[in-house]
């Protein structure tokens, strides 16, 4: 079907679908980071990227799906979302693996440490560390926020999918 078929409502509606929901998953983790007082890691960082370029990329194929414009171009930028969306499972994994301690995690992920009591602003930037990407900060239902940034990404990659490569 892909690329030849033109885009229709299914693509709309799903490229509408996929940027409200990549938006709330990204939004999510900025809340527990921001309302919730989670610092995240560097492997916590690095999965929301899927989502930041992802997000714009699903917002464009909607306006493009919306505007008629030829099929390739709406279901290319759904590809790349669905594309985006398996790179995100795949640090998901990678990660949760990480803290169920299945594998190491990379070298340069620091070590739990506090902020040290006193002192100005600037001095306690340049010695607080990171969490440690081998800890989970957080368990819902038994799976850390990185278990659960892989079920979201597995979701939105297969609905990507689905749009990139269906009926109009």
């Amino acid at each position: 079907m892909f690329p030849t078929a033109p885009a229709g409502r299914r693509q709309l509606l799903t490229a509408s679908f996929l940027a409200i929901a990549m938006t709330g998953v990204v939004g999510s983790a900025l809340l527990f980071e921001h309302v919730g007082g989670y610092i995240p890691c560097k492997l916590c960082l690095e999965q929301r990227m899927p989502y930041y370029i992802g997000a714009p990329v699903m917002v464009a194929a909607a306006l493009s799906a919306a505007l008629r414009l030829p099929g390739v171009v709406t279901r290319g930028m759904i590809l790349v979302g669905a594309l985006l969306m398996t790179w995100g499972l795949a640090m998901g994994v990678y990660h949760s693996g990480v803290e169920w301690a299945w594998w190491t995690g990379p070298s340069d992920c620091g070590a739990v440490a506090g902020a040290p009591a006193g002192g100005s602003l600037l001095d306690s930037l340049n010695t607080v560390i990171p969490p440690s990407c081998d800890e989970a900060a957080l368990r819902i239902l038994g799976l850390s926020l990185a278990g659960w940034n892989a079920i979201a990404s597995l979701l939105l990659a297969a609905t990507a999918y689905r749009a990139a490569f269906s009926r109009p």
